[in-house]
């Protein structure tokens, strides 16, 4: 159980939901070895989806937060920091819902955002064969686009829903993506406004559906948004981004802050 909390630091975890009955439970009991402070966002699930998350609210396994209406990862994970600022936590430590994150791990993140706190620490998967290859594709196509948006090999997975945000920061972000485009677009915005960026290796596996693995990404729509995103934060990475940073060299801007490996 991790228990090294110390003022300025108080570290919860967030995990969005959306349809995800037979690993939800699973997911908060193996987060829950780790750290007690849980934080499961259900947005808008059908009714085994919904209770499923309800009955972990009622064994006092987590803070449950229903969403009405699905709205997204991106806008679950929005709750989910909402929730987080409002019960006094620092930190929001992200975890998917379906079970393909190396839950292990998360002592590692959690002492990696406590010694920079003011860092966001994001997952670099390392995959196995259970990774689809059009997944891959897809990641490498992204990736080549951030390091283009971030002036550089800054986020070395944008896509990676496994990783710890600072809710200072996040909370000075207005309008970001509801959807799948969510993970990418704050990873971006976060850059800009100047927070360092620790990149931590961690092991993915895509569950079956056997095993109870559900994905919510839809091939065509998630895939016209993500391009439409890199095209606004392309046009801004060309535009405006390069005044930005040649404003903080010069001290113009916020303090500048030292790069994370």
């Amino acid at each position: 159980m991790w228990v090294a909390e110390r003022p300025g630091f108080r570290p919860c975890v967030v995990i969005p939901t959306y349809n995800n009955p037979a690993t939800i439970r699973s997911v908060v009991e193996r987060v829950r070895e780790h750290l007690a402070a849980v934080i499961v966002v259900d947005d808008g699930s059908d009714t085994a989806g919904r209770d499923a998350v309800a009955e972990l609210g009622q064994a006092g396994l987590a803070h449950v937060v229903h969403r009405q209406q699905n709205g997204g990862k991106g806008a679950a994970v929005k709750t989910g920091f909402q929730a987080a600022h409002d019960l006094g936590y620092t930190h929001v430590l992200q975890v998917d819902a379906d079970g393909q994150h190396n839950l292990s791990d998360i002592p590692e993140f959690l002492k990696a955002s406590q010694n920079r706190p003011e860092a966001l620490i994001l997952g670099a998967p390392v995959y196995d064969e259970t990774a689809p290859r059009s997944r891959l594709i897809g990641r490498q196509i992204t990736l080549f686009w951030t390091n283009f948006e971030t002036h550089g090999r800054v986020i070395h997975d944008p896509m990676c829903g496994f990783r710890v945000y600072p809710v200072r920061a996040v909370l000075r972000l207005r309008k970001l993506g509801e959807r799948m485009d969510f993970d990418i677009e704050i990873a971006v915005r976060l850059v800009w406004l100047g927070v360092a960026v620790v990149n931590l290796p961690t092991r993915v596996r895509y569950l079956g559906a056997d095993e109870g693995g559900v994905s919510h990404f839809d091939m065509l729509w998630d895939n016209v948004r993500i391009s439409w995103l890199h095209t606004r934060l392309s046009i801004y990475a060309m535009t405006i981004y390069p005044f930005v940073r040649l404003g903080r060299a010069l001290g113009l801007g916020r303090p500048k802050l030292e790069q994370g490996a």
